[in-house]
């Protein structure tokens, strides 16, 4: 990431690659790690020896020492409760690591997303930024645990092996050279896991893409008769999910299996071998008793050895995809001087030969809605274009400076949820007031029953379209901005309305710079220029009236008349 991280508290994240990132994560939290691995060694280790100090309690039996009975019982009983110990803090330090990673990351992604700010939907999908924010942050949240359990389960092996080696060195040789062959013998698997859990991965990500379409589409969809169409499309893409989680299933269910097999042989092999030892009188009644509570309780170790090598190849997965979004290249500008530009200033795209002088209500009708949008989108600096304001370029701008300068209002805009107020903002309750009466929105106010202090639903659901537009509009204006660009602003509502828009717009704008791309012919008429754009290209300039008269193009466009 850039030097001038917004969480100086994290510091940079090594992004080379997804594992030097998860060993970023671990090092940021690795007091927590290290009480980790230590109670977790405990916890298991004192299960490990429990067989051992049973055994010997076989041994007093059976030499009739009831004082070393009582001893080695009052050992079982105070390993049981280093176990309890043990168990509940390990467990509490694999919840804390957790909570850390996933904060972490999200921390992460979501301040990077915001500095990267318009340019994080064209280089990154919702879906995927989505999946990073559930599935993703839980497979890592994994990994610090998983690592906690890994480590004092090989801990455990090598001190039962210890152990065993001190009662029979067969029995202690087959565990330090059984187990490792074991687990090697569940590596083959962990490749195509691997392979298949990012393809699953990749696939919930577009699905998540085609969700988040159709509810924002909904109302088109149900307009044109598009929702069984794009139902059958979710209903495709969730099938793939499907069969890619089984594919993914076959091999998480052969690990479990793998994991119950290898260690009841070794089970096996181990019963089998301390038995022939105590017949020939090699081990005691309480080592082959101990032997096969040593076999029995390594199946737990192995399978937990196991789970974290299967977590760490999520986590893996998923640091890939943060990654990838968290080295995305912020705007280069960002330490750039501001620029000393008027309040007023005129906007120039050489890309479409558009000029905007201050003070001046500018029109933008295009052949087709698209081109106008993209003049919106270059003088806004969401897209790239050679754009000077006030004679300076654009793109030499810090962003923060353009986005003072610039503002441009959309009809894809949300409303967002709160106070309606919050919602407008504005630098007073007078700017507010002008904004509504300027949009023609003061109605809405007066029809809502706390007026400003009205609780707004999530994305303005419980306004119409036309409300929603006006309300919209009448953010834009309480911003005060040096450059507006409206882009299609009146679009949803009635021709009176419309036409009230279109008089108190201009009238409120007298003084700043002011585009609107439009092709209606209200609001064309109130611009004072009108620069007409076909091919990318303004073509033709004039006010409404001129260019209707003496232009077959422009008349076809706008006044929808035969060319």
């Amino acid at each position: 990431m850039p030097s001038n991280n917004p969480l100086p508290e994290l510091g940079d994240p090594d992004l080379r690659s997804p594992r030097s990132y998860l060993r970023w994560l671990i090092g940021r939290q690795s007091s927590t790690l290290f009480l980790g691995v230590f109670w977790g060694c405990l916890w298991m280790a004192s299960m490990g020896l429990t067989p051992f100090a049973i055994g010997r309690a076989i041994d007093a039996v059976s030499d009739k020492d009831t004082g070393r009975l009582w001893a080695w019982t009052g050992v079982i009983i105070g390993l049981a409760l280093v176990t309890t110990v043990g168990s509940v803090l390990r467990h509490r330090c694999d919840t804390i690591g957790r909570l850390k990673a996933n904060y972490m990351t999200f921390r992460l992604v979501a301040s990077h997303a915001t500095r990267l700010g318009a340019t994080l939907p064209k280089r990154v999908s919702t879906g995927e930024v989505v999946a990073i924010g559930t599935a993703d942050i839980t497979r890592i949240g994994a990994l610090p645990g998983a690592l906690a359990r890994g480590i004092g389960s090989v801990v455990t092996v090598v001190l039962v092996a210890v152990v065993l080696l001190s009662t029979s060195v067969t029995l202690g040789l087959l565990v330090l050279i059984g187990v490792p062959a074991l687990l090697a013998g569940t590596g083959p698997l962990l490749s195509p896991l691997h392979k298949r859990i990012g393809n699953y991965r990749d696939l919930q990500g577009d699905l998540t893409n085609r969700a988040g379409d159709i509810v924002s589409g909904l109302r088109v969809l149900r307009g044109i008769g598009g929702e069984a169409t794009f139902g059958e499309r979710y209903r495709k893409d969730s099938q793939r999910v499907r069969h890619a989680g089984v594919h993914v299933a076959k091999i998480e269910s052969v690990l479990p299996a793998a994991e119950v097999l290898l260690p009841g042989i070794f089970v096996v092999a181990v019963i089998w071998i301390g038995a022939r030892l105590a017949v020939s009188g090699d081990l005691t009644a309480g080592d082959l008793v101990a032997a096969y509570g040593y076999a029995a309780f390594l199946m737990l170790p192995m399978r937990t050895a196991t789970s974290a090598v299967q977590s760490f190849v999520g986590a893996d997965v998923a640091a890939k995809r943060v990654v990838r979004v968290l080295s995305l290249e912020p705007d280069p500008t960002a330490d750039t001087a501001m620029a000393d530009i008027s309040e007023a200033p005129d906007l120039y795209d050489a890309t479409s030969g558009l000029r905007v002088r201050p003070g001046v209500m500018t029109a933008i009708a295009a052949a087709t809605p698209e081109e106008g949008a993209e003049i919106a989108e270059r003088l806004g600096r969401y897209a790239q274009g050679q754009v000077t304001v006030g004679g300076v370029p654009l793109e030499t701008l810090p962003l923060e400076q353009v986005r003072d300068l610039v503002l441009v209002a959309r009809n894809d805009d949300s409303l967002f949820s709160g106070v309606l107020a919050e919602d407008l903002g504005g630098r007073s309750e007078q700017v507010r007031a002008r904004a509504l009466h300027d949009a023609n929105a003061e109605d809405i106010v007066e029809a809502l029953p706390d007026g400003l202090d009205t609780v707004v639903s999530e994305g303005g659901a419980s306004f119409s379209g036309g409300q929603q537009q006006r309300l919209r509009l009448a953010r834009a204006l309480a911003a005060q901005p040096p450059v507006l660009v409206l882009v299609d602003p009146t679009s949803a509502v009635d021709a009176h309305t419309e036409s009230v828009i279109a008089e108190r717009l201009h009238a409120s704008r007298s003084e700043l710079t002011t585009v609107v791309v439009s092709n209606s012919p209200l609001l064309l008429d109130r611009a004072d220029e009108v620069a007409f754009v076909e091919d990318g290209k303004v073509v033709m300039t004039g006010t409404h009236r001129e260019l209707a008269s003496g232009a077959s193009q422009y008349a076809a466009v706008v006044m929808r008349e035969e060319t």
